[in-house]
């Protein structure tokens, strides 16, 4: 069996905070990269001045629908697959993601807060879409609230668009990444309404008494149609993310909710073919600097995955992992066998010194 595993976040995003791998003890993730075959692909930009086209170019959706071998359109298309694995029909029609965020003044500056921080009831985002779809009716807008936490817009045309990941946007000012492209002012000017009409619905009146977060905006991102082939680059996805779930559905590949740890998996896997899988409990701690969230996460990973798979490896109850490390600068690729393990001359280094080229 192949095991691919695509970990967003693995290195945190911030260049200066080195420390935060200080007695990080990571040793069978060490052993799975130094004994592997890598390959590097880094954005060279300081955190700071990524732009959102360049943290796009290193995101999760985007190696998702490479691997499935669909292309980018304006955005990479998420919508119309998360759509898919949401119980949607995508058509052929245009859709974006329009997911309910909390925009907070900060320090001047608009600082967006995704789902993840707060919690919504399927009842308030029907009501919430309700109102936005009287609204937008006449623009041939319509907003589905498939789940409480990931809502759809349907546009009747595809505009000149271009967006930022919400993965991307979480935990920053929305600033520089605001939808940009020939389209961009008219859209602009419909998330302005979007927020006027939100700031004074009986449903944000509740929540803010109820000492909850209102629900002041939505993101527009992933736009896109379907596309008219998707390759089945595995034979099995195990995943709780649904842009993968929507492409391995959309590429006739077997989907199943990830287990809580490897043993679990191994278990609960056929044992042949290619497996991905996604871990991507690092996400939400690198999103909003949770530094202590972060490193919890990653010995949980070395714990319940890593350590695992190392000894599966070593058993050849695996015969290859792939281990694919989305960062801030780019993609750490590494490819390792059994036999690999025995090569004592590929030097074991610190987590640390993979993070930067």
């Amino acid at each position: 069996m192949h095991c691919q595993l695509l970990i967003p976040d693995l290195f945190w995003p911030e260049r200066e905070f080195r420390d935060i791998y200080r007695e990080l003890a990571t040793p069978a993730l060490e052993q799975l990269l130094g004994k592997g075959r890598r390959r590097t692909e880094f954005v060279s930009v300081e955190a700071e001045q990524v732009t959102a086209r360049q943290v796009a170019a290193t995101s999760a959706e985007a190696w998702l629908c490479t691997h499935f071998g669909v292309d980018k359109q304006r955005d990479w298309p998420a919508a119309p697959y998360c759509l898919l694995a949401d119980g949607g029909e995508p058509g052929r029609h245009h859709w974006f993601r329009a997911d309910p965020v909390h925009l907070k003044l900060e320090g001047g500056r608009l600082v967006l807060a995704d789902s993840g921080t707060f919690s919504i009831s399927q009842q308030e985002a029907e009501s919430v879409t309700e109102s936005l779809n009287a609204h937008f009716f006449a623009d041939g807008l319509t907003f589905y609230p498939l789940r409480p936490d990931r809502w759809y817009l349907r546009s009747e045309t595809a505009p000149a668009l271009e967006t930022t990941e919400l993965a991307a946007a979480a935990g920053r000012s929305i600033d520089t990444l605001l939808p940009r492209g020939a389209d961009a002012q008219t859209w602009r000017t419909r998330l302005n309404d979007v927020q006027m009409l939100l700031h004074g619905l009986a449903v944000n009146e509740a929540r803010e008494s109820a000492g909850k977060a209102p629900i002041n905006s939505v993101w527009l991102w992933g736009g896109g149609t379907l596309s008219d082939a998707v390759s089945a680059p595995i034979d099995a996805l195990w995943s709780r993310d649904p842009l993968a779930a929507g492409l391995a559905q959309a590429a006739r590949i077997a989907a199943r909710d990830l287990p809580d740890n490897a043993a679990d998996w191994l278990r609960a896997s056929a044992s042949e073919g290619v497996n991905l899988v996604v871990l991507d409990r690092l996400r939400g701690a690198a999103q909003y600097g949770d530094a202590h969230g972060w490193r919890e996460g990653m010995q949980q990973l070395e714990r319940d995955w890593f350590a695992p798979l190392l000894e599966a490896l070593r058993l050849e109850r695996i015969g290859m992992l792939s281990l694919y490390a989305l960062g801030p600068e780019g993609v750490l690729a590494a490819e390792v066998t059994r036999g690999d393990l025995r090569r004592f001359w590929r030097r074991l280094k610190p987590l640390a010194d993979y993070a930067w080229p």
